[in-house]
């Protein structure tokens, strides 16, 4: 089977891929399987924990699976969360440098989800050697992370490789593993399979050698460059972390990335998530599927993917619309009342939230909102919608008015905005728009200030207005 040309039961196209596509990402969801724990070269940056919950980057899983515990889990996620699309194993260590197990859970996949996307993440080292049988597997989407092309640089990023059966070390180590990298990569393109480049982004060591590794990697087919910021705090136990290896700024960060632009893709809405991270990107589900709950669930597949498969239908036909015409900048005070949803005992409801668990956004400082659909039983993310961001600081707080206006065209079939404070004038909009601004449960879980605000509206048939947070002189996000 070609890699682009998998079908599924029901005839449809597959799904775009959320980390491939900025328009999927807020749609569809993905699901990552922990089946790798071995790794094959050690990466100042990475520090493995295989039994961690409460750390959210690449290289953290709850709890690593067997290949029949992961079908099981993929089978259990797939009928909970029906725009799932994609499922990928991604570590905790490389995937490819685990492969039995690795391989018998995607072609267990393969034949009970049909439907779903395959993909894969690794270092590279171990990939021309794996090429073909990725393809066999029906593998659509490869990332490998690149994060040089020069070794000299290299030395300082990777401490020591295994390479057939030695250890590697020093220029030597760097020089094998991106001799393997870009081989890998030129043996994906040829094969068909889309492969999507990853950078991490060290001060002083790679910055200013990205823009190389953008265009070589672009020269070979590449068709997405993600340039992710080097994560490096000491509570981590990384190299980089415990030596005080600084990590990006904001402004380096886009400063690179802007270096890199061309006509082709750069990737910006990553969340360098956890190897086994679950849902939306930026919204991780991944408590409600621990094995002992998933062992306790009763699944049946068939009927799991002829939801899937309606679902990812009417989103795709959603994506394909046309986008509506771009209305002029208008005046906060001029913006129209609009109709919040509220029917049958459900509430849509937008929430602020950097984290994606609790409320701890201030709403001027937003990218992004977060959709729930909340009942009586429980609280849904249905969706996640960027908007412009409408404080940049006590300066030039509440002055961008088209960026205030956009917001609340986004918020247009909300009841209600939760976020930790929202400032005096678009509180005023938001009301006068219909959408109750809510900064009452500031700092809470979104579960709970859901389920809070879900509780009065059933009670009293309206939701009340909470005292605004009063912030400080100037700032009015």
């Amino acid at each position: 089977m070609e890699p682009n040309s998998q079908s599924t039961a029901a005839g449809n196209s597959p799904a775009p891929h959320p980390c491939y596509s900025p328009a999927a990402h807020r749609h569809f969801a993905r699901l990552h399987l922990a089946v790798a724990p071995k790794c094959n070269i050690q990466c100042n940056y990475c520090n493995r924990k295989y039994q961690c919950s409460n750390e959210s980057r690449p290289g953290v899983v709850a709890e690593l699976l067997e290949p029949e515990q992961a079908v099981r889990k993929a089978l259990a996620v797939g009928a909970v969360i029906p725009h799932l699309a994609v499922v990928g194993v991604a570590g905790p260590g490389d995937p490819l440098a685990n492969p039995e197990p690795v391989f018998a859970t995607l072609r267990e996949l393969r034949e009970q989800a049909p439907d779903l996307l395959l993909c894969l993440s690794t270092n590279g080292l171990a990939l021309p050697e794996q090429a073909d049988t990725l393809v066999a597997h029906g593998i659509h989407h490869v990332t490998i992370t690149i994060n040089c092309v020069d070794p000299d640089i290299g030395a300082q990023i990777y401490p020591w490789i295994v390479w057939r059966g030695r250890r590697l070390r020093g220029r030597e180590a760097a020089a094998t593993l991106i001799a393997q990298q870009l081989r890998g990569l030129d043996l994906l393109v040829a094969r068909g399979v889309q492969v999507k480049i990853n950078s991490v982004l060290i001060p002083g060591i790679n910055d200013a050698h990205i823009p190389e590794v953008n265009r070589i990697v672009r020269e070979k087919g590449a068709i997405l460059h993600n340039i992710m910021p080097l994560i490096a705090r000491p509570e981590h136990g990384t190299h980089f972390g415990l030596a005080g290896q600084r990590e990006p700024t904001i402004e380096e960060l886009a400063a690179v990335r802007a270096a890199c632009e061309s006509d082709e893709g750069m990737m910006s809405h990553c969340q360098q998530c956890r190897a086994d991270a679950t849902g939306l990107l930026g919204a991780d589900r991944g408590s409600e599927f621990s094995m002992t709950k998933v062992e306790a669930m009763t699944v049946d597949p068939q009927a799991a993917l002829a939801k899937r498969t309606a679902v990812r239908a009417a989103i795709v036909r959603r994506l394909e619309q046309p986008p509506l015409p771009s209305s002029p900048p208008v005046q906060p005070p001029a913006i129209i009342p609009m109709r919040p949803r509220s029917t049958e005992g459900t509430l849509r409801v937008a929430v602020g939230s950097l984290d994606g668990q609790t409320l701890d956004a201030h709403f001027g400082h937003l990218r992004e909102l977060r959709i729930y659909d909340v009942s009586a039983l429980e609280s849904n993310l249905i969706e996640c919608r960027e908007i412009a961001r409408y404080c940049h600081g006590a300066t030039t707080c509440g002055d961008s008015d088209a960026a205030l206006a956009g917001a609340v065209r986004a918020l247009h079939d909300c009841v209600a905005l939760l976020c930790a404070r929202v400032g005096f004038t678009p509180w005023r909009v938001l009301e006068d728009a219909g959408v109750q601004p809510n900064s009452e449960h500031g700092g809470e879980r979104i579960e709970d200030a859901l389920r809070t605000i879900h509780r009065e509206w059933r009670t009293s048939g309206r939701l009340t207005a909470p005292p605004r947070t009063v912030q400080p002189a100037g700032a009015s996000a």
